[in-house]
């Protein structure tokens, strides 16, 4: 990957609904260079997917927490991974080293709703415990930054 295509990356972070033709002329190619770089990004596996950012508040998710699981064995096994992903309220699981088996980020209407879903979590086979986190306010977010190294 070239400096151009972490500048296509960039730009379409902020913007991935620009034109080729836009998108060629701030990097310094044709449309067509530009729609063939981002094609090759596509099949490298660098772009992963177009998406659109939603506010969650917006669809009555204000509530996100962390949750930290313990496990009584290893949950490194797809069956885990499949079982989280059933539970629409859990957005992301990652296998984790430290404190505890998995993380966990988790969006809610209200603690409420959390307080349910932590109930489905201990269905999830091997899950001895729980410790969870309320965000309280975001200062950020923000993807990786092609344009660092």
């Amino acid at each position: 990957m070239d400096e151009i295509d972490r500048r296509i990356l960039a730009r379409l972070q902020s913007d991935a609904t620009e034109s080729y033709a836009a998108l060629g002329k701030a990097v310094g190619l044709s449309s067509g260079a530009a729609h063939e770089r981002v094609r090759k990004l596509r099949e490298r596996g660098i772009i992963l997917r177009t998406t659109v950012d939603v506010d969650p508040v917006a669809l009555g998710r204000g509530v996100l927490s962390y949750v930290l699981i313990d496990a009584k064995s290893w949950m490194g096994e797809p069956a885990t991974g499949e079982a989280l992903a059933e539970i629409p309220e859990v957005e992301e699981a990652h296998i984790i080293a430290g404190a505890g088996t998995l993380l966990v980020k988790i969006r809610t209407a209200t603690t409420q709703n959390l307080q349910d879903v932590l109930r489905r979590l201990y269905t999830v086979e091997g899950v001895a415990s729980t410790q969870s986190i309320v965000v309280l306010e975001t200062f950020f977010e923000r993807p990786p930054d092609p344009l660092r190294q």
